[in-house]
């Protein structure tokens, strides 16, 4: 039957099978009484006997025959799992899923978590730690159901939820893993513009021009090697693609495009594939172990194709594999049922027990071991979950789940029936007992992204940056418990460190690496090992680069990946040479082995999986991920497909990581399987390097150095269990643990961009990088061994280099007037320094130092390379490679010149003299020969001359010659005898050039010069005997008739500016040569020059640092003589004769004269310049000359003051830039560089005429004996022609590059007349030459006195205003308006000024340092006045007749007060200031005003001591900047800068007027006669308009950065005076002027002396807490008139503080009001005041009784109350005044006001009369004030808009002689003129509108003014 249904089955598969291949369908139909299983993954179809479904077998191999069956069931002793599985009943509720469907788990009771656990949903416990890290540690994620982090400000919120920087918005990259921070971003976002000295990315980066085209990717898509005409050349056994890029060559024409730009696979015939690939039919070459492997690995199937179907699908766990390829259930074999079809499950096939009939699971278990159930009427035998049925049927076996891989995630013992997982230290078992979590924080991925680090958590979007702007960031690792990264840069060729933090960014590795393509850090022992591909090495040093050590260079083609196990003192790299290998050694460099070498390519990543002891690593061509065991076996692919180009992996806990270039993702998978692969980031810039931060990624271990570096004196290197001792490279090994701290021998050679040296000390023969910077194209080297120095030449820099043999002390020594220095030799007897220069055909000397330089051969040199000196001898000796190729000897002071070789040379290139034979070798590298010859240049002989391709350095040392070879790019050595025995030292090394063998065994010479210099002033050249030795000087100075000294200096020379330098040519010499003036101070752009012959010093502008310098023509007394003021001084002429110096200014368009040291400096002409260039002086005629070429180019004349300004020539002229004159001659010479001509004209521009034509682009011009110079811009030359016909033009200096002014010097010509030489001409500041004589004048801004000799040290009127880090004023007597610096010292951030008149000091804030500081005028005797307490000080003002200063401090929100001296110190308003910013005083008044720009703008006024505040204007205010007051016309005038407006207003706020409106942003404001005056920040100008009108607008200073603070100093500005003004009003500390009295006060803080509040008064320094004593004691020293009890009504006086009227009234209440009058017991005088002032107002009082009794029945009205005012507070909201009803004193009580019955509520004539007699017989504005607060919105007394007294009143009422009738007529007047309508609500509450309103010029719409309007 079963037999039937088989062959039935077995037709139907076929059946199905045929249609699949026929039709392609993939559903499946299975006859009649049989089961349909489910379509397989290919699509295969399984029918079955229906029979077999739900008997409990797997019989389709995927269950689907047992899936929905009603279940057997478990014995009594098992658990039933609803999958039919039956494990033990122990196992249920253990919080392990033993059913695997965690049925076994469900509905548990729920288990008790401890504290310190997180009870998940499931029932599981976890470590409350691992709650919200990322990690599904529950198995449900209900750990992880955290809330969002919020973004920091610096952040942006992705749409997802995760934060990314806030500078990565809109950068082009994608940083938010949804797009989002991309996403609506402006398109007009400019383009990355690079500089000239960039080169830019195709992408837009930027990185410098030299790494254009240098073989190296360093824009990261190879963009920056495209287009190159010529490559660097690849290796051998590499191909170079077109982009530049080496790749193997064994990758070419494989199918695989390689290249990025698939150079590689073009022109291909045929793919060369090796011996273990498979060639696809698209010719693209794969593993030969995919071919057949069931996937598509050739993308055409090709690999696939032609295989035999051996092997069906593999049969599940608990299937049978039958002979015919069916999967049965196990349970089927030997049922006496042929259930294969094939018998092949049956006897004989199987070893079937005969069955018995009487089988019952009833009767001893039915034979089994451990389970029996009943099936089909036969015994079925089962085991236990963890054992597997035996092969008898009946037994069972135990199953070792630790085989399997993976099954436990680190640890795994197998027990009987099951398993036990652990995990290593540090980490913990999961809930799931299977996999470990790392102990410690969250893990973060810290990834290279080329031009920056960042970190991003695997498990959730964070994703944040560690390090940016980076050039080319490679290989990165990190120190834990440092807190330390370390990463390298290939573009930059460093390693590079910093803190974790992204602080403290350091340059660890900065030599000797080409292409550090990995790192890895010792964690234990804190080394650091990197590869680099480049030099072929693996090296190591100390954390921070110290002890540096070639560790590995034997057999190593490109190491890539490193990876380190400190605790095993192993350490693993990859090499993608030609021979592709993993490798590891110890961690000391022994024992090194191979671990893998096959089925290898490209292996770029390299990681270690601690805990689980395996390593992991990525294969670029391969596309793989695999791993091994530590030693390399049981090697393993664990992910074969979808891996484009890994590069980096990393892995952490059951996880690998790794970066993909071609996806630029981040990526994750499990390790043991491959599955789980997620995209962890993606849309990167370009990921490299990656590792996991966590500490379990560096485990602790042992240090095997111990504390005390293992006894090493230098590293101390792991070694498997021990350690070993290490020198660095080079250095000799003393004993064990010894190095050697010097290098005794060592062969130096020169690689262009580094200068290694091979150490000879050492067996290894490994080149060391010397550490040097800046190296860009080294040639020739020399040594030094006595001092320890080694000499370099650059010719990219021009530059002679030198440093100690280490690298340390490195500098340039000779860095001027080189061309191409190519040679170079150290004559080590005297210490000199000989070079040749092939760009200047020169040979020069100088000491060591460089000093004294000078040329010793000019003549008759073509191209000069090498040269060598022979101190023994005296000689020196150089090749010469021009037309005709020499090598010639002269002695070593140029002397008996002769050529010794001239015949058979081509490109003589190294020299070397061997002292021992006395030889002279040289290479050639046209001849490719080495030859020698005697040192005369006989017996000429070739030593080598084959298999030299291009030699270039040669040196000897011993019996040895070694030499470089450009062409085999190898070192090589050889005999120097004989040329044999040749033996390669270093090979593969670019761009060799010299070479030299330092060592320490140069023999001692005798030499004259050692003995006092050989009697000479300067240099000491060694001779030939038998002279033995002669003296020379520096370049262009002569030397004496006695052979020995020299002169002092050049005599006769031109002088020229080249921006950042000066240099001198002399014209003493035959030859002309340029020496550089070595001055003690920077140039940035020197532009015009001027040379002083008589004292020897030239004058130089440079309009970069804006400053005029000087210093002596030898470079010392360096000083800066104008520092301000200055924008572009492009001409100055030096007056010799008349000790003057003249600059002409293009940027202010001003010429300047002043003293030589910048002293008494004057503008003399500001007017009608466009752009002012060239000067010149004819002081014997006094007139001066210069050239303006603005838009209309022309040639003027004054006279040397300035007079007689005259135009000479204005045609045809374009840049008219050199300027000179011809004393001589009587001409006038310019050269013009847009007509390119050099005129000459006479004395007043007639007879013009040509000179010379055409010059490219001349610039400066100078004249001296027949000749003129001048430099030429375009030739980069300085010319030489005839002055008067313009020929024989020659150049004197080429090549000059930046080529300014110059000038011709003689100094031995005598200086003219000087006309104001007696006695300065009689003048007291400047005398200044003119046509008829000399005139007298005054420095900037002074005016000359009417005896026209003398002048004012200042000026009287002037503008004092601050630019931040300036103060400068700007005088108003005279026309120029110059601003002149004011030299106070250590300016940082000047904010605001102010001046006192008496001191004549200026104040001022720098809120810079946070102080208030004041100085005289001069700069001297600067001090700090308030040095603490202060935030930002944005007001100040001076109280000049109390000696206070005010100021405003917008960080504290106070003002406060003190006085002059910083002393007295006092918070004067503290409440209700929401930034308070400027102030202004008005002594004479008592009134303190200020501005507030808060929230609500407004300007406050109050007396002089904080009282009586109250709001002038609070509406339509923006910025309220500036305020100053008008003391005639007694108006307050302020600045808007948000209203962009200037106003003004009376001082009670009333009569607002807008001046000027709009102005751009002002600032600060002041005034003086008619004028205001006000800085501007956006014009950056100070500019001033008519204060009545507004008009007249004009500015008086441009272009100014940074204006502040600006105030008016003149005598007519603070005058007045007050009872402070005598005496400080006898106050003890602080004396505060009001409107009609003054208070004292006293400071916050106590300065030790007593303090009283009572003028006149000093109370005794005593303990306040006995004054009550010795009071009560002594009643005799009672002040009169002071009642003994305190009064009964409370007084109130603002902060405490006594008025001279409540002293007088006995209203005073102080605790120390009993005060013991001072020792001479005399009466103050200011008492007398008081008394005779106190009878002054008892007359008023009665005077004004009489006047209201007369009048009392229109007053008297008992209804009313009496209103009184007290100091008013103010409410933050409203701004709204308080009124307070308290006591006041008796004159306020004479005031009663009754309303009056008309229709109109005003009041009457009589009322008016009586209420302004009391104010004028008072003289008081403040009673005005009073009057003036009564409103109607208050007591419903007064209309708002009757008009009280102003100033114009009291001025009239100051005579008290007004009748009824003049003071009726004089209100009425200024209530017209002087009204503001101001609405407000009448008694009955009806709005009542003004209707007839005066014209006063300003808004008259209506402001709210009351609460309820607000």
């Amino acid at each position: 039957m079963r037999l039937t249904a088989l062959l039935c089955g077995t037709l139907m598969l076929a059946l199905v099978r045929w249609t699949k291949g026929a039709v392609g369908s993939t559903e499946c139909s299975c006859g009649r009484n049989h089961f349909t299983c489910a379509v397989s993954a290919f699509g295969e179809c399984t029918c079955i006997p229906a029979q077999w479904q739900c008997d409990g077998d797997n019989d389709c191999g995927d269950h689907s025959d047992e899936d929905g069956c009603m279940l057997p069931t478990c014995s009594p002793l098992d658990f039933h799992c609803d999958n039919g599985k039956c494990i033990r009943r122990s196992w249920v509720c253990d919080g392990d899923n033993d059913c695997e469907d965690d049925s076994d788990e469900q509905d548990c009771p729920p288990r008790e978590c401890e504290e310190d656990e997180f009870h998940c949903q499931n029932g599981y416990c976890i470590r409350s730690l691992w709650h919200c890290d990322g990690d599904n540690d529950c198995g449900d994620n209900s750990d992880e159901q955290c809330d969002m982090r919020k973004c920091s400000d610096k952040e942006f919120r992705c749409t997802d939820g995760s934060c990314i920087a806030e500078h990565w918005y809109c950068d082009g990259d994608t940083d938010c893993k949804d797009g989002s921070d991309e996403d609506s971003c402006p398109s007009d976002v400019p383009m990355t513009t690079c500089s000239v000295e960039e080169f830019q990315c195709a992408y837009g980066r930027c990185i410098l021009d030299i790494y254009h085209c240098d073989g190296d990717d360093d824009c990261g898509d190879w963009s920056d090697e495209s287009d190159c005409s010529s490559h660097q050349p690849c290796r051998s056994g590499e191909f170079m693609c077109s982009s530049g890029l080496c790749i193997n060559a064994g990758w070419r024409c494989d199918g695989d495009f390689d290249c990025d730009d698939q150079s590689d696979e073009k022109n291909c015939t045929t793919s060369m594939c090796t011996a273990d690939q498979f060639r696809c039919k698209s010719g693209r070459c794969v593993r030969l172990s995919w071919r057949c492997d069931g996937e598509d690995d050739c993308s055409d199937n090709s690999d696939e194709e032609g295989c035999e179907k051996t092997d069906s699908p593999q049969c599940a766990p608990d299937q049978f594999l039958c002979a015919n390829g069916r999967c049965i259930g196990q349970r089927k074999v030997c049922n006496e049922i042929s259930d294969c079809g094939d018998g092949s499950d049956e006897s004989p096939y199987q070893n079937c027990r005969p069955r018995s009939s009487e089988e019952n699971c009833n009767i001893n278990n039915g034979g089994c071991a451990q389970k029996c159930q009943m099936a089909r009427g036969l015994v079925q035998c089962t085991c236990h979950t963890g054992y597997r049925l035996m092969e008898d049927g009946k037994s069972c076996q135990d199953v070792d789940e630790c085989a399997e891989e993976g099954y436990c995630s680190q640890g795994c013992t197998n027990t009987e029936g099951g398993f036990q997982c652990w995990c290593v230290q540090g980490y913990e078992l999961r809930p799931d007992k299977r996999s470990c979590k790392a102990l410690g924080p969250e893990p973060v991925l810290l990834f290279a992204n080329r031009i920056d680090i960042r970190q991003v958590l695997p498990h959730r979007s964070e994703y944040t940056l560690l390090l940016n702007n980076l050039e080319n960031a490679i290989a990165l690792d990190f120190h834990h418990s440092k807190e330390l990264v370390f990463w390298s840069d290939v573009t930059l060729d460093r390693i590079m460190k910093a803190n974790l933090n992204g602080s403290n960014v350091e340059e660890v590795v900065s030599t000797g690496l080409e292409s550090p393509g990995g790192l890895a850090i010792d964690w234990i022992h804190d080394k650091l090992y990197w590869t680099d591909s480049g030099t072929s090495r693996i090296e190591v040093s100390n954390l921070d680069g110290t002890h540096r050590k070639v560790l590995l260079w034997q057999n190593m083609e490109k190491p890539r990946a490193i990876a380190l196990h400190p605790l095993e003192g192993k350490i693993y790299w990859t090499d993608w040479g030609n021979t592709p290998r993993i490798e590891y050694a110890n961690m000391d460099g022994s024992n090194r082995r191979i671990i893998a070498d096959t089925h290898l390519f490209w292996p770029n990543g390299l990681t270690i999986d601690y805990a689980g002891r395996r390593i992991y690593w990525v294969d670029a061509k391969h596309h793989v991920i695999e791993r091994a065991d530590l030693d390399g076996k049981n090697r393993k692919a664990v992910i074969s497909q979808g891996l484009p180009h890994p590069f980096a992996i990393t892995v952490f806990e059951d996880s690998l990581y790794w970066t993909d270039w071609h996806t630029k993702s981040i990526n994750s998978a499990n390790k043991f399987t491959g599955k789980n692969q997620e995209i962890i980031r993606n849309k990167l810039h370009f990921p490299m390097d990656i590792h996991t931060l966590h500490p379990q990624r560096q485990p602790a271990g042992r240090n095997r150095c111990g504390s005390n570096n293992g006894g090493c004196s230098h590293l101390c290197l792991p070694s498997n269990k021990t350690f070993t001792c290490a020198c660095p490279t080079g250095f000799k090994r003393l004993d064990s643990f010894r190095c050697a701290q010097s290098l005794d021998k060592f062969l130096l050679f020169a690689r262009r961009t580094d200068i290694r040296r091979i150490s000879f000390d050492t067996e290894d023969k490994s080149d060391d990088v010397i550490p040097l910077s800046e190296v860009r194209s080294a040639v020739a080297l020399d040594w030094d061994s006595k001092d320890e120095y080694i000499y370099w030449t650059d010719v990219t820099t021009d530059s002679i280099n030198r440093a100690k043999w280490d690298g340390s002390r490195q500098q340039t020594i000779v860095d001027t007037n080189l061309e191409s220095p190519a040679g170079l030799a150290i004559d080590w007897v005297t210490s000199k320094l000989y070079w040749t220069d092939a760009g200047t055909d020169r040979i020069e000397v100088s000491n060591g130092d460089g000093s004294m330089r000078t040329v010793l051969i000019w003549e008759n040199l073509d191209r000069p390379r090498d040269i060598v000196v022979d101190p023994i001898g005296g000689y020196m000796y150089w090749t010469d490679w021009g037309v005709s190729p020499k090598i010639e000897r002269a002695g070593m002071d140029a002397s008996n010149r002769i050529v010794i070789i001239s015949y058979n040379l081509t490109w003589p290139n190294g020299l070397a003299i061997d002292y021992e034979t006395k030889r002279l070798y040289w290479a050639d590298a046209g001849m490719k020969t080495i030859e020698y010859a005697n040192l005369d240049g006989t017996d000429r002989q070739v030593l080598i001359g084959s298999q030299l391709p291009h030699p270039f350095g040669l040196t000897l040392h011993e019996d040895k010659i070694y030499w470089t070879d450009w062409q085999s790019k190898s070192i090589q050595s050889a005999s120097k005898l004989t040329g044999l025995g040749r033996v390669t030292l270093r090979e593969n090394l670019e761009n060799l050039m010299d070479i030299h063998m330092f060592h320490r065994q140069r023999p001692p010479v005798n030499s004259p010069c050692n003995v006092n210099n050989g009697g000479c002033s300067h240099l000491c050249l060694l001779a030939p005997l038998p002279k033995g030795s002669s003296c020379a000087c520096p370049t262009g100075i002569n030397l004496q008739s006695d052979g020995k000294t020299c002169a002092s200096g050049m005599s006769s020379f031109l002088i020229f500016a080249r921006r950042t330098d000066i240099r001198m040519v002399s014209l003493d010499i035959p030859y002309f040569a340029d020496v550089v003036l070595s001055v003690n101070g920077s140039m940035k752009n020197t532009i015009a020059i001027g040379v002083d012959p008589k004292e020897g010093k030239v004058y130089w502008s440079d309009s970069t640092l804006k400053k005029v310098s000087r210093a002596n023509l030898n470079g010392t007394e360096y000083e800066d003589i104008i520092t301000n003021g200055l924008l572009t001084t492009d001409g100055l002429a030096v007056d010799a004769v008349g000790r003057k110096i003249y600059w002409t200014d293009t940027g202010t368009n001003r010429i300047e004269v002043a003293n030589l040291d910048g002293s008494m400096r004057k503008v003399l002409i500001w007017q009608n310049l466009d752009s002012p260039r060239a000067i010149a002086l004819y002081h014997e005629m006094g007139y001066m000359y210069w050239t303006d070429w603005g838009e209309h180019a022309k040639l003027e004349r004054s006279g040397m003051d300035g007079s007689e300004r005259i135009v000479l020539i204005s045609q045809n002229l374009g840049w008219p830039n050199g300027l000179a004159i011809d004393k001589a001659g009587s001409q006038l010479l310019w050269a013009d560089a847009h007509t390119e001509r050099i005129e000459a004209a006479d004395l007043n521009g007639a007879n013009r005429r040509t000179l010379v034509s055409p010059v490219q682009h001349p610039y400066g011009l100078t004249l001296l004996g027949p000749h003129i110079y001048w430099t030429d811009w375009q030739t980069r030359s300085i010319q030489r022609a005839d002055k008067n016909t313009g020929s024989g033009t020659i150049t004197i200096r080429g090549n000059l590059p930046s080529l300014m002014d110059i000038q011709a010097v003689d100094r031995d010509r005598p200086l003219g007349f000087n006309k104001c030489g007696v006695k300065n001409g009689g003048c007291s500041h400047l005398c200044l030459p003119n046509p008829n004589g000399i005139s007298c004048a005054c420095p900037t801004g002074i005016q000359l006195k009417s005896d026209g000799k003398t002048c004012d040290d200042s000026p009287e009127t002037y503008l004092l205003f601050s630019s931040r880090g300036s103060i400068r004023r700007i005088s108003l007597d005279t026309n120029d308006y110059t601003d002149v610096y004011v030299p106070v010292p250590e300016l940082n951030n000047v904010i605001s000024l102010d001046y006192d008149s008496v001191d004549g000091k200026v104040y001022y804030t720098d809120v810079h340092l946070d102080v208030i500081r004041r100085a005289n005028l001069n700069g001297s005797n600067m001090e700090t006045v308030i040095g603490q307490g202060l935030k930002t000080t944005d007001g100040l003002a001076v109280d000049w007749v109390a000696r206070n200063l005010y100021w405003t401090d917008t960080g504290r929100n106070t003002i406060e007060v003190a006085r002059l001296d910083g002393s007295c110190r006092k918070v004067l308003i503290n409440n209700s200031l929401d930034e308070p910013r400027a102030i202004a005083v008005f002594p004479r008044k008592g009134f303190l005003f200020w501005t507030d720009w808060g929230h609500i703008a407004k300007i406050e006024r109050a007396h002089l001591d904080g009282s009586d505040r109250k709001v002038l204007i609070n509406t339509d205010l923006g910025w309220p900047n500036g305020l100053t007051l008008d003391y005639d016309t007694r108006r307050i005038y302020w600045v808007d800068a948000h209203l962009d407006r200037i106003e003004s207003s009376d001082l009670s706020g009333k009569l607002r007027q807008i001046l000027v409106s709009p102005v751009s942003h002002p600032f600060a404001l002041t005034q003086q006669d008619r004028w205001i005056y006000w800085t501007d920040w956006q014009t950056k100008s100070i500019q001033r308009v008519d204060k009545y009108t507004g008009r007249s607008k004009e500015t008086i200073l441009a272009n100014v950065e940074g204006l502040m603070d600006i105030i008016v100093v003149s005598p007519q500005r603070q005058t007045g005076t007050n009872p402070c003004g005598f005496n400080n009003g006898g106050c003890t500390h602080l004396c505060f002027a009001r409107a009609t009295d003054f208070v004292c006060a006293c400071p916050d803080e106590s300065d030790g002396k007593p303090c009283s509040k009572f003028p006149g008064f000093v109370p005794p320094a005593a303990d306040t807490t006995t004054i009550t004593s010795t009071t009560q004691q002594d009643k005799s020293h009672r002040l009169p008139g002071i009642p003994t009890e305190k009064p009964k009504a409370p007084v109130h006086s603002p902060e405490g503080n006594c008025t001279m009227r409540d002293l007088s009234l006995g209203l005073c209440n102080d605790e120390r009001s009993e005060v013991v009058v001072a020792s001479n017991g005399g009466l103050h005088i200011s008492y007398i005041i008081r008394g005779v002032l106190t009878v002054l107002a008892i007359l008023i009082l009665i005077a004004a009784f009489i006047i209201y009794r007369r009048k009392k029945f229109k007053f008297a009205d008992p209804g009313v109350s009496n209103l009184t005012y007290s100091n008013p507070s103010y409410r933050t909201s409203t701004q709204e005044v308080k009124i307070e009803t308290v006591q006041k004193s008796p004159i306020y009580n004479q005031l009663r006001y009754k309303k009056e019955t008309g229709g109109d509520n005003s009041y009457t004539k009589e009322k008016i009369k009586i209420v302004e007699g009391i104010c004028l017989l008072n003289n008081d504005d403040l009673y005005w004030e009073d009057l003036k607060q009564i409103k109607p919105s208050r007591g419903g007394i007064l209309r708002d808009h009757v008009c009280m007294k102003t100033d114009t009143v009291s001025l009239q009422a100051s005579s008290c002689s007004l009748d009824d009738t003049e003071t009726e007529q004089l209100l009425q007047e200024e209530q017209q003129s002087e009204c503001s309508s101001v609405h407000t609500a009448t008694a009955n509450g009806t709005p009542e509108h003004h209707s007839a309103l005066p014209d006063t010029g300003w808004d008259l719409q209506r402001k709210l003014s009351t609460e309820s309007e607000v």
